[in-house]
């Protein structure tokens, strides 16, 4: 693998090899820092940090060797240029595509890549700008992976989507010296519309397994409180447990509650006894006249009476009052008012 990268930096070297005008300049700069030093030192001497590389190019040629770094290298004034180059991983947050699936549901879709460069002489010599160029590609790759699609595959498989995209951009990107780390697809986000429909096809099936959940431990339970009335006919002692359960777990619960148990065999047994205790108080005489005449009813039930017809009364007639009596009467007791007056004086 070494060997192959070697070779590839000896091609992409200058093959006619530097000419004689080439070989002049070269002799001279170094004269010239010769003449200059120590003052030579500043512009000779080059540092590059742990992450950076310099791919240096002399007279336009690049030179043998790969890039430099990291630490100290020299430069020839006047003949050498370099470039540096960061190795670090950087990240590119794709901006939300407009995508059509293949189900002809359109969607907006976002994700995040992570590359860096793994070459610094094919990211410098065989692309202007590798940044720019992998992040563009990066963004139509997941137009193109997508768009074969359905939207359920979309929200169920992205790791498989993350996957594809990788494989893809490495296959452009590796020209260029730029790896590709990691792609995740950051988020999905469907028209609204859809959004309600998918919800109310969600709730609907979710009511439905829970009816068919509760109908199931209805019958479940259904089927043990039959065994258990099974088990409780053939021993009555388990029913007298069953009720010693209850109260301890309702005195758990609520210590100020007190509830008393009564079956209702006892409550028939009270009432057979105080009916045997009442037949038993009667004479025998009138125990006996009391079946008589309970028989005798049973065999001729009493005859309802015949309602008497309606009888209507006539109303009587109005009295007639004579003209004139309204004004006798009050005559008469202007007069006893005048009389009681005149007795008082």
């Amino acid at each position: 693998m070494a060997h192959s990268d070697k070779d590839s930096q000896e091609k992409q070297a200058c093959e006619e090899g530097p000419g004689i005008c080439a070989m002049m300049l070269t002799i001279f700069s170094l004269f010239l820092i010769v003449i200059s030093l120590p003052l030579s030192l500043f512009c000779v001497v080059k540092v590059v940090q742990e992450y950076e590389r310099a791919v240096i190019f002399r007279l336009g040629h690049l030179l043998t060797g790969g890039a430099r770094g990291p630490g100290v290298f020299f430069v020839i004034p006047c003949v050498d240029v370099y470039e540096k180059v960061d190795m670090r991983s950087q990240t590119y947050e794709i901006p939300p595509q407009e995508i059509l699936t293949k189900d002809s549901v359109t969607v907006f879709v976002n994700a995040i890549m992570y590359y860096k460069v793994a070459n610094a002489t094919n990211a410098v010599a065989n692309v202007d700008d590798f940044s720019g160029s992998a992040r563009l590609l990066a963004a139509t790759t997941l137009r193109n992976v997508l768009g074969t699609l359905t939207l359920g595959d979309i929200l169920c498989q992205r790791e498989a989507i993350a996957k594809d995209m990788k494989t893809t951009l490495d296959e452009g990107t590796q020209p260029w010296g730029v790896m590709v780390e990691r792609v995740e697809v950051k988020d999905v986000r469907v028209p609204e519309q859809l959004q309600r429909a998918m919800a109310a096809e969600a709730e609907a099936a979710r009511n439905a397994r829970a009816k068919v959940i509760a109908a199931e431990g209805e019958y479940n339970s259904s089927r043990a409180l039959r065994q258990a009335a099974e088990v409780i006919m053939d021993s009555p002692a388990a029913l007298q447990l069953r009720y010693l359960q209850t109260l301890n777990s309702i005195s758990a619960e609520n210590n100020s509650t007190i509830i008393f148990p009564v079956p209702i065999d006892i409550m028939s047994n009270f009432m057979q006894c105080k009916q045997n205790q009442s037949e038993n108080q009667m004479n025998p005489e009138q125990y006996h006249q009391f079946q008589q005449f309970q028989q005798y009813q049973q065999q001729h039930p009493p005859i309802q009476p015949i309602p008497p017809p309606p009888t209507t009364k006539p109303k009587p007639p109005p009295a007639k009052t004579m003209p004139g009596s309204e004004e006798c009467s009050v005559k008469q007791l202007i007069g006893q008012e005048k009389n009681l007056m005149t007795s008082i004086n």
